[in-house]
C-alpha cells in the first residue's frame, strides 16, 4: 500500500531479521515479513511498544543491520544487491536521526567539523564552499551559524538534536529515518523538534520513517502508521483510520494504554472492562482475529481490508470455531 498515486520512493517486500542463538539462546525472529511502501514527501510512522521490531526494522532498511531475507529498494534500486562501492553512494540519499543526541555528536569535534565531515566524504560541495555549506545548515535548522566553533557539550538538547538533524541534511537525502528523534527532549522541545522535522519536509521534499512510540508524537507527524507487534505489522493505514478507526485488538489496546490528561477521565477509563483480546471484524472481515505472539503456530497471518488503503494482518477463524490451542 502506497500513500498516493506518485511511485513509491522506498519499497520494502518481506523483510526478515534474524538474530542467531547465542550464548545458549534459541535463534531469535526480530523482523518478520515486513512489507511497506513510502512515497515521496509523505511520513510514515512505525509505533509499537519496546522489542517489537521497529528499531531493527529501520537499521536493516538503511543496511546497517544485515536482513535475513527480503528486499529494500530506494529509488527503484535493490539495496541489498549492490556493490559495496555503489551502496556507499546510495547512502548519500538515505540518512538516519538517532534517538539521543547527547551520544549521537562526536564530544571533541567542533561543530563545524561534524557538519563538514559527511560533505567531505560524500563530496557533495567542493572544498572551497564546505564553510559556506555548514552555514547554510545551521541557517537550515535555525542556529546561529556563528556557534559552529563550539562543541556539542556547549548545547541544549534541542540544539544538539537540530545539531543531528543538520547532518543528516548535509548530503541532501531524499529519505530519513528518525528513530525516536524526541524521546529525550522535554516537551516543548519536541513540539519545536516536530515542527522543524514538518517544515524541513515541506521545504526540501523529504520522506521519513518516524519510528516512535508516543503515539500523540507520531499522530502530529505521520501521513500513514503502521503498528507493529512481534516483529510484525499488524495494522496499516491513513493516521485517522489508525487512530480513529482502529481495528486490530492490539492496536486498541496500545492505544487504551495512553493515558488521559482529565483525572476524571482517567479513572473512568481504568474501570472500564479490559478489552477482549479477540477482535470480531466489520466490513468484509468475518470472524475473530487471534492476536499471538507465535505467528507460525496457525500460518502466516493474512492481510483483510478494512476500508480502502486500511488493513490489518491476523489469523481469522469461522465464527464459532475454536482456534488452536497455542493461537
Amino acid at each position: 500500500m502506497t500513500g498516493g498515486a506518485a511511485p513509491p520512493l522506498l519499497e520494502v517486500r518481506d523483510l526478515s531479521v534474524v538474530f542467531p542463538p547465542r550464548r545458549g539462546r534459541p535463534a531469535m525472529r526480530a523482523v518478520d515479513k515486513v512489507s511497506f511502501d513510502i512515497a515521496p514527501g509523505e511520513t510514515l510512522g512505525l509505533v509499537g511498544e519496546s522489542g517489537s521490531g521497529k528499531t531493527t526494522t529501520g537499521r536493516a532498511i538503511l543496511q546497517l543491520q544485515p536482513a535475513t531475507s527480503g528486499s529494500v529498494r530506494l529509488l527503484g534500486r535493490d539495496l541489498g544487491a549492490l556493490p559495496r562501492g555503489e551502496m556507499r553512494a546510495m547512502r548519500r540519499h538515505m540518512q538516519f536521526v538517532l534517538q539521543n543526541p547527547y551520544s549521537s555528536l562526536h564530544p571533541r569535534m567542533t561543530v563545524a567539523r561534524i557538519l563538514a565531515e559527511p560533505l567531505a566524504v560524500h563530496g557533495t560541495v567542493p572544498k572551497s564552499r564546505i564553510a559556506e555549506r555548514v552555514a547554510e545548515l545551521m541557517t537550515l535548522v535555525n542556529m546561529d551559524p556563528k556557534a559552529v566553533s563550539r562543541y556539542p557539550h556547549e548545547f541544549s538538547g534541542g540544539q544538539r538534536q537540530r545539531i543531528v538533524i543538520a547532518r543528516a541534511l548535509a548530503v541532501n537525502p531524499d529519505f530519513v529515518v528518525c528513530d525516536e528523534p524526541v524521546s529525550a527532549l522535554d516537551v516543548r522541545t519536541q513540539a519545536q523538534i516536530v515542527d522543524l522535522l514538518r517544515d524541513l519536509q515541506d521545504k526540501l521534499k523529504l520522506s521519513y520513517l518516524f519510528i516512535a512510540h508516543d503515539l500523540a508524537i507520531v499522530r502530529a507527524v505521520a501521513h500513514r502508521v503502521a503498528v507493529m507487534y512481534g516483529g510484525s505489522i499488524v495494522e496499516l493505514g491513513s493516521a485517522a483510520d489508525v487512530y480513529d478507526r482502529p481495528a486490530h485488538p492490539y492496536t486498541r489496546n496500545l492505544l487504551d494504554a495512553v493515558p488521559i490528561p482529565d483525572p476524571a477521565k482517567q479513572r473512568a477509563k481504568l474501570a472500564a472492562p479490559a478489552a477482549d483480546p479477540d477482535f470480531h471484524g466489520r466490513g468484509n472481515v468475518a470472524g475473530p482475529c487471534i492476536l499471538g505472539e507465535d505467528h507460525g503456530a496457525a500460518g502466516t497471518p493474512e492481510w483483510h481490508a478494512i476500508a480502502p488503503g486500511h488493513a490489518i494482518s491476523c489469523r481469522f477463524w469461522p465464527p464459532g470455531a475454536a482456534p488452536p490451542r497455542n493461537a
